[in-house]
């Protein structure tokens, strides 16, 4: 059984970073993408990062990008997330989400393309 699961969450204060993880079980193959969603209540599930493991291109949100990056660790099917300059509005339950090469169209920052989820950590972004 597949699992996914993040790692790192946690409260800081607006201007601090925090480091995100997400470790696979139970999959020894290659994803095609792997991203991070947020999501607070009662909005829908925005995509925020990607990364596209044989080349390492990466895609961000216009929300994220230049504060936020996404990274695997070495060939591994982990993943992390580094925020920096985190604000109020990053608070949220991030979700880490991987897509195997059965799939072939894939919209890196769409949530309808991921069928593999973890469960989510919290950030909060308080002074």
């Amino acid at each position: 059984q597949v699992q996914l699961m993040e790692s790192g969450g946690g409260s800081v204060r607006p201007g601090d970073s925090l480091k995100l993880t997400c470790t696979t079980s139970g999959w020894n193959s290659e994803w095609k993408y792997m991203a991070w969603f947020r999501q607070n209540p009662g909005n829908r599930r925005e995509g925020i990062a990607a990364i596209f493991p044989p080349s390492q291109e990466t895609y961000y949100s216009t929300s994220v990008k230049g504060r936020f990056t996404i990274s695997q660790v070495g060939r591994e099917n982990t993943w992390i997330l580094q925020m920096n300059d985190l604000k109020s509005e990053d608070t949220a339950m991030y979700f880490c989400a991987a897509v195997s090469w059965k799939y072939s169209r894939i919209e890196p920052l769409d949530e309808n393309d991921y069928p593999n989820w973890g469960r989510g950590t919290q950030v909060t972004v308080s002074s």
